[in-house]
């Protein structure tokens, strides 16, 4: 036990900022006379919006609550010990500032043994012990529960989840050995693998009782009332809890294979915390726990020490706090009062829009359309999206007619745009076409009002320029589709004044966007980044290389999709103009491919073809193939991906020169929010740091040492 001490020690040192967890424990007697109980609280002081996290030090407060509790529970004096958290929060896990700042592999390891050696005293206690899922639980905050003897969860509980594996790490407190001992192997590769790579999904309560992993389920209200009654039952021994016997067969190896598929399919072996997870497991399957948490000691202090979390942690902390503080965002009291927005447009993106201002804003919504008929169009896909969320639950009938009766549409823009605060295009991307609209919306709308455009790549100030107001226009440009996609690229023109753009933000805030402030800069980030990578792809295949070669060669990075298939998505016509726009812009390193230029002329929708069977596995349409004319240069998997790397640090370098975006830091922000790019990546600076192109191509790494990597 003083290694354990010591261990912790050494690790506080390494970390003076923690935000200490106390590990307060009080008794009183359980009902029906069931006994006396010790009930172990987690809290660091503060409220709910400060989750309860495990640093050295909160884990030697609670080990040292555990050597108050082992004794009285060695000489008789208590029948139980329970564990819960503070309200709405029972533990979300280590402290990643903390993991942040190790530099030596036998510091990680320390963290990894620190933890199990404290959290598996909870199963060697001389009574049973109980977790009592009480609020959000994460990571290590679902690991100590699983080293009880019996678990119950809140219906209430939001979140609940393993996302280590999200991140760059494994569970490595118990939940890789212990988990798929508790509920089998392929219920824990679910929560452990499936849910952590796609999202970092979370569980609700009652999922956590469905799959096996809490005893009892009770409803918020009265949670920790109604666990102790429970508890008072199970020790009186009127009520035996069962757990179904854990398949060890064939069903432990073929949830091991669906988990590695799950893994092939999301990071393409790119990422190795995934696999390390799924080896664990797969050794679970004898049910050693002594070896199951020496490997997963191992597996934490290696990964703590690659630079697979260190991106992970980057990117987290981008999404998680320089989203919530958007560099040069003018101060927020120049913002202005948005109670009525306007929509020009009412095709697709349009009524996207329309729909999220109505939802996060609450405030009249009006489309307008060149006719009638495309009007109620957009009105009525409103309309039917509502109705959509009524039928989920997610709004009630009163809701739904509220929000019914603040969209309209109208012909007339005056009629509609006179008493708008917040006014949006969404029309054909054509400069001509834009100027015109704007021109036609700021000759009926009031002085005060914001004119925004969601352009992808056309210039903001161009768009301005025959305005008499020109400092009203702002860029607003939105991600397809519009209601996942977090991004919002907020575009500055070239006399744009602080309060529109302070308006623009706080608009963005309440759209819950994440908003990057950008230059006016041709395609401002996410497509000129897209567009020369998609670009230099495909001028290795009009130069020769293989479609499929050519569309491996980017496969290591663990993309969500390949480029062609992104392509698709996006629609060739519109990746053909955005090329265009670019190529105008800077005709020495974006081309226009006549290949993707024919294709678009064939009127085809991409490269590829699903058979009914396999949708999975695309294959090049051959009407596709008959158009492609190719030269004679062949370039292998790797020499592919080295000339897109290139290209694209090089292409990073330069937008930071030009003073696009204010860091490296905004650039991998809108990477992950607009273009789905994963975590472990960063985005995209720390690979091409720790991959050598951006040294290659630039001279220097975007990032300093320790920012996204290892502290020197």
């Amino acid at each position: 036990m003083s290694t354990t001490v010591e261990l912790l020690k050494g690790a506080a040192e390494l970390f003076p900022d923690e935000v200490v967890t106390s590990a307060h424990v009080r008794h009183f007697e359980l009902p029906s006379g069931a006994g006396r109980f010790a009930l172990i609280t987690l809290d660091n002081g503060f409220d709910h919006t400060k989750p309860t996290t495990f640093g050295p030090q909160s884990l030697a407060n609670l080990n040292t609550a555990i050597d108050q509790v082992e004794k009285e529970a060695a000489e008789g004096s208590i029948v139980g010990v329970g564990l819960t958290g503070k309200p709405f929060i029972f533990a979300v896990g280590a402290d990643l500032k903390g993991v942040e700042l190790l530099k030596r592999h036998e510091d990680a390891l320390a963290i990894g043994k620190g933890g199990h050696d404290v959290f598996r005293r909870l199963s060697g206690l001389a009574v049973p012990t109980f977790a009592y899922y009480n609020g959000a639980a994460m990571g290590g905050g679902v690991e100590v529960g699983l080293h009880c003897t019996y678990r119950t969860v809140s219906a209430a509980l939001p979140a609940f989840s393993l996302p280590e594996v999200f991140l760059g790490l494994v569970p490595g407190w118990g939940g890789c050995a212990l988990l798929p001992n508790l509920i089998g192997a392929d219920r824990a590769v679910s929560v452990i693998i499936e849910n952590s790579l796609n999202q970092n999904k979370q569980l609700k309560g009652k999922q956590v009782y469905e799959l096996g992993i809490a005893d009892a389920l009770f409803e918020g209200a009265d949670f920790l009332e109604q666990s102790l009654i429970w508890t008072a039952s199970v020790l009186r021994g009127e009520l035996q809890v069962v757990r179904p016997e854990i398949d060890r067969g064939e069903a432990w190896d073929q949830a091991v294979a669906r988990g590695k598929a799950i893994a092939d399919s999301k990071v393409h072996g790119a990422a190795p915390a995934a696999y390390r997870a799924l080896e664990i497991i797969a050794a679970a399957k004898d049910g050693d726990l002594g070896a199951g948490f020496d490997a997963e000691d191992t597996a934490l202090a290696d990964l703590i020490m690659g630079g697979e979390l260190r991106s992970g942690i980057y990117a987290f902390n981008l999404v998680q706090k320089r989203a919530k503080r958007p560099a040069g965002a003018p101060d927020k009291s120049l913002a202005r009062p948005v109670t009525k927005v306007g929509v020009v447009g009412a095709g697709l993106m349009a009524s996207q829009l329309a729909l999220l201002f109505l939802r996060r804003l609450e405030v009249p919504v009006v489309l307008t359309d060149i006719d009638q008929e495309r009007v109620d169009k957009g009105v009525g896909y409103v309309h039917a999206e509502i109705d959509k969320l009524l039928a989920k639950g997610r709004v009630n009938q009163d809701k739904a007619n509220r929000l019914k009766g603040l969209v309209s549409g109208v012909l007339d823009k005056a009629e509609g745009f006179s008493d708008a605060d917040f006014i949006i295009e969404a029309v054909f991307e054509e400069m001509g076409v834009k100027q015109q609209v704007f021109a036609e919306v700021e000759a009926v709308a009031p002085a005060h009002a914001i004119l925004a455009t969601n352009t992808s790549s056309l210039s903001v100030s161009e768009m301005a320029s025959k305005l008499k107001h020109p400092e009203r226009v702002v860029g607003f440009h939105f991600f397809n589709p519009v209601a996942i996609l977090p991004l919002l690229e907020i575009v500055r023109g070239e006399q744009t004044d602080d309060a529109s753009l302070a308006t623009a933000f706080g608009v963005a805030r309440k759209l819950k966007k994440t908003a990057v402030l950008c230059k006016d800069a041709p395609a401002f980030v996410v497509n000129r980044i897209l567009t020369r990578f998609m670009g230099e792809i495909q001028n290795t295949i009009d130069e020769g290389t293989p479609v499929e070669v050519a569309e491996k060669a980017v496969e290591p990075l663990g993309l969500p999709m390949s480029p062609l298939v992104l392509l698709e998505l996006v629609g060739p016509a519109i990746g053909l103009h955005v090329s265009e726009t670019l190529n105008r812009a800077f005709p020495e390193r974006f081309t226009v491919s006549p290949n993707l230029a024919a294709v678009v002329k064939a009127g085809k929708r991409g490269f590829y073809v699903y058979s009914a069977g396999n949708a999975a596995k695309p294959e090049l349409d051959p009407e596709v193939a008959a158009l492609l004319k190719q030269g004679d240069s062949v370039l292998t998997e790797e020499q592919v991906r080295t000339r897109v790397m290139e290209a694209v640090a090089q292409e990073i370098g330069l937008m930071l020169q030009e003073g696009v975006v204010a860091e490296a830091q905004d650039i991998d922000l809108c990477l992950i929010t607009g273009a789905g790019w994963p975590f472990h990546l960063g985005g995209i600076t720390p690979y091409l740091d720790r991959e050598g192109y951006s040294e290659r191509v630039n001279g220097k790494k975007f990032l300093a040492q320790g920012i996204a990597s290892v502290p020197a």
